[in-house]
This record gives structure tokens, C-alpha cells and sequence, in this order.
């Protein structure tokens, strides 16, 4: 936890443990959500459950033309990015980890180096075989020249988005770097995360644990309201940057108001 000297200012650490609710103002659906993607057809999560997608071409065919529907590569950061970024822009230390594989936190300005990427990212491809990786815009456009289910460039296995899928375990490396920041951290904000899948949600407990003080955003409840100092349910997009800017001035530190990229 930080420390407070009589020559310098409390500094917190503010970790931000986010979730697809953090992207839907740009127009991606969340998938636990009432229009989520499993709310709308519960088989869609055999699109992403590694063992349907290795066993059945037409699962991977299905899972292609999702990729292409839902435009992941086209999204644009929305305020709840931005104020993340003009947060970090303030100079107090910051890291996100996050649920999501958009990629719209670096997009909307937050360094790249202070991103966790805990479900890895949709931006790239992986073979299930030799792991090589690649671009996952030029996957895309095999997709639409006529490939179904367009297979490794370099060995010819199975091509999948670089993400952890239903099956799947996390990173190690990544989730132990995770929880040494949530255990650092002397705030943790859950946002738009409904805080049911785990490993990620336990990092709440590791925060707590470590004395941090935890603040839920999130359109409905989750299991961790009743042990959070502060539970906000209004629009992210308005929300967070509200509550970013009050982080800041409790740190009284001044807020960015000109656009620019962080050091």
C-alpha cells in the first residue's frame, strides 16, 4: 500500500479491473448483460468453448462469421476509455486489467505497458498447433475472399482469435503479474464487470485482502456490492469519468482538459 510523507502527496494506486460493459457505449454487446450475447443464444458460447471449436469446423466456420458481425477491429474508444487515459495523463500511478479483448483501452490512450490484458486480445490470431501468431485483420479477409474457417498460414492447424477461450487457462505470467497489482493497489475499481468469472473476478479478493479500497460500477448487482466501499449503478459512460476526476482531486492533483497521449 502507498505511504503519505509530509514532503509528498498520498499518491494511490488505482487498479481498474474492467469489463464489457466498459465497451458497449462503443457498440460491442457485453455477453452476461440483458442483451448479451449468451442472453440472446446460450449456444454462442460454444463458439468460444475450446474443445466445440477444435472438434467442429462448422463451429470454427460460425465463430468466423461472428468475428466479422460483431466489427471488433472497427470499434472506436468511448468516454470511459478516454477518462482512463486522461487519469493516467495526471501522473498518478495507474494500471487496468482487463476482461477484454478489444484492445479499446491503448486505442483510447492508456500506455500500453500499464494494460493487462487478462483473456488476451481479438486484434491477433493464434494456431492451436505451433502458436505462431498474426494479424487478425488479414484472417478476416481470407473470411471474406471465401475462407470458411481459414486455417494456420505456417503449419496449417486450427486458427484461433489470440484470446483465452471457455476451457482455457489464463496466462500464468499475466495472472501473477494481476494479483501482485491488485495486492499493491489502494483503490481497485470493478467496472462493468458482473464479477462472476474467475480467476479475474478473485482479484477483488486479493485487493481486499491487501487493504485496497474496492469500488463496484456496474448496471446490476454483483456477488462483491456488499463487501465494496462504494457501489455506483449509473451509465458508465457518465460515471467513470466522473469518478476518475473525484480520484484526482482527492489526490489533488488538476485534471487534463487538453487532449494528448500519456509519457
Amino acid at each position: 500500500m502507498g505511504q503519505t510523507s509530509s514532503a509528498e502527496a498520498f499518491r494511490p494506486l488505482v487498479a481498474a479491473l474492467t469489463g464489457a460493459g466498459v465497451s458497449t457505449d462503443s457498440g460491442l454487446r457485453d455477453y452476461r448483460g440483458p442483451q448479451g450475447l449468451w442472453r440472446d443464444d446460450p449456444a454462442n458460447q460454444r463458439l468460444v468453448t475450446i474443445d466445440s471449436y477444435l472438434a467442429d469446423p462448422e463451429i470454427r466456420a460460425r465463430s468466423w462469421q461472428l468475428r466479422l458481425r460483431t466489427g471488433v477491429l472497427q470499434v472506436q474508444p468511448n468516454a470511459a476509455h478516454r477518462a482512463f487515459a486522461a487519469y493516467e495523463r495526471t501522473g498518478l500511478p495507474l494500471r487496468v486489467l482487463t476482461q477484454n479483448v478489444d484492445g479499446l483501452h491503448q486505442l483510447g490512450g492508456v500506455s500500453p505497458r500499464k494494460v493487462l490484458e487478462l483473456h488476451g486480445t481479438a486484434r491477433r490470431t493464434e494456431c492451436t498447433r505451433c502458436h505462431a501468431r498474426g494479424d487478425m485483420a488479414e484472417a478476416l479477409d481470407r473470411v471474406r475472399a471465401g475462407e470458411a474457417d481459414p486455417p494456420c498460414t505456417v503449419c496449417g492447424g486450427v486458427l484461433k482469435s489470440a484470446t483465452v477461450y471457455f476451457g482455457e487457462h489464463l496466462n500464468p505470467q499475466v495472472l501473477g503479474e494481476a494479483r501482485a497489482i491488485a495486492a499493491a493497489c489502494d483503490v481497485l475499481l470493478a467496472v462493468g464487470t458482473t464479477l462472476q468469472v474467475h480467476p479475474a473476478a478473485g482479484l477483488v479478493d486479493v485487493a481486499l485482502a491487501g487493504g485496497a479500497r474496492v469500488i463496484v460500477v456496474n448496471a446490476d448487482p454483483t456477488p462483491y456490492d456488499s463487501v465494496a466501499a462504494e457501489v455506483i449503478r449509473e451509465p458508465i459512460g457518465t460515471s467513470v469519468p466522473a469518478l476518475l476526476r473525484r480520484l484526482a482531486k482527492e489526490a489533488d492533483v488538476e485534471w487534463p482538459e487538453s487532449p494528448g497521449a500519456p509519457e
